[in-house]
């Protein structure tokens, strides 16, 4: 009887457990959900306009990086708020950890470095080319965009020998792996005031 017991409230804990997790997942993509619609809601800026937004929305890599900042979760709430919190804080620096990982992908897989360089050298001919003699299909005139796809769809078999999935998935599962795990040891309490991070006590004589 004893067993059955200690089985029964073993299986509940379980599922309080899923559902907690479940609970703060839900929590997250809603949150990256609502950031999402309200930057699709806002006018698309133009490529310098992003990069100047992003690099003055870029936190400090000290307060980032600080090993003082990083501390266990309490509970399942403070998980869950610590997530949502750190997620939004350190956007601008997360997508800076996807572009590295990104570039470092790139740059150990030779083929798929081969595979952009010829996609991006098409592209850069269909743009010098477009003006004076541009792409015909029969009488049909392509724009310099339907040029671009052209290129694109051509070169996805090169992309495909070259593992540009996996490698789309390796960078994809990676990045989603080390800002979860940055979000959730990164004790946003410190944000409050980073400097105190740092601030070391000082010795009385």
């Amino acid at each position: 009887m004893k067993t059955v017991s200690s089985f029964l409230l073993k299986q509940q804990r379980k599922i309080s457990y899923l559902k907690s997790l479940k609970t703060i997942f839900s929590d997250v993509f809603r949150k990256i959900h609502e950031m999402a619609e309200q930057r699709f809601k806002l006018q698309i800026p133009s490529p310098r306009e992003a990069i100047g937004k992003a690099r003055k929305n870029l936190k400090s890599w000290a307060v980032f990086f600080a090993p003082s900042n990083f501390k266990t979760a309490i509970n399942i709430q403070q998980l869950s708020s610590r997530l949502i919190t750190n997620i939004e804080h350190f956007q601008s620096n997360y997508l800076c950890v996807f572009l590295a990982l990104t570039i470092f992908c790139i740059l150990t897989s030779p083929l798929l470095l081969i595979a952009i360089a010829a996609c991006l050298g098409g592209c850069y001919i269909m743009s010098k080319r477009s003006s004076e003699n541009p792409l015909k299909i029969g009488s049909h005139v392509l724009t310099l965009p339907q040029q671009y796809a052209v290129v694109g769809v051509l070169s996805f078999p090169l992309f495909y020998i070259a593992g540009a999935g996996a490698a789309v998935f390796w960078i994809l599962g990676a990045s989603v792996f080390l800002i979860v795990l940055h979000a959730a040891f990164f004790d946003s309490d410190a944000l409050k005031n980073p400097d105190e991070s740092f601030a070391t006590p000082i010795e009385t004589v």
